[in-house]
């Protein structure tokens, strides 16, 4: 399986592959539900990395982190014990102070699992709710 990637800088979308081991799975060598969250964490982590936004960097300079507010997923086919897989992330919405990631986790092309993701930017010392900084506004803007 080739290394994790994702699409040049710019692109609208991201894919990071990835494969399923042990650990990902339950008794019956299915991945254990949850694990699409994690996968669907790490691929927009791995994405803002690629885009130039360091996690701890934005915590550390201007006080902000991003924070998952919402869920929706819907769980289609299940993936198994050793199988490579593609995580899609695009952001399809953007607000002044969230953006909706739509992600898909496939295997060889046949849709798995679909989730939307409402993603807060947070103040880090109040914990409410605050706007996206402009550049980084700008940046998603032109991805969305």
């Amino acid at each position: 399986m080739p290394p994790a990637q994702t699409a040049p800088p710019g692109s609208s979308s991201s894919i990071l592959a990835l494969r399923v081991y042990y650990e990902d799975t339950d008794a019956a060598g299915v991945v254990y539900y949850a694990n699409y969250l994690r996968f669907c964490e790490r691929a927009r982590t791995e994405w803002l990395r690629e885009l130039g936004i360091g996690q701890q960097a934005l915590m550390a300079s201007d006080g902000i982190a991003f924070v998952v507010r919402s869920v929706k997923a819907d769980y289609l086919r299940a993936a198994r014990l050793d199988d490579a897989l593609e995580v899609i992330t695009r952001i399809s919405a953007l607000r002044g102070a969230s953006l909706l990631f739509e992600q898909d986790v496939q295997r060889e092309g046949q849709l798995l699992f679909s989730a939307q993701v409402l993603v807060a930017c947070i103040d880090q010392r109040r914990q409410k709710p605050t706007p996206i900084p402009t550049q980084l506004y700008s940046l998603f803007e032109s991805l969305a």
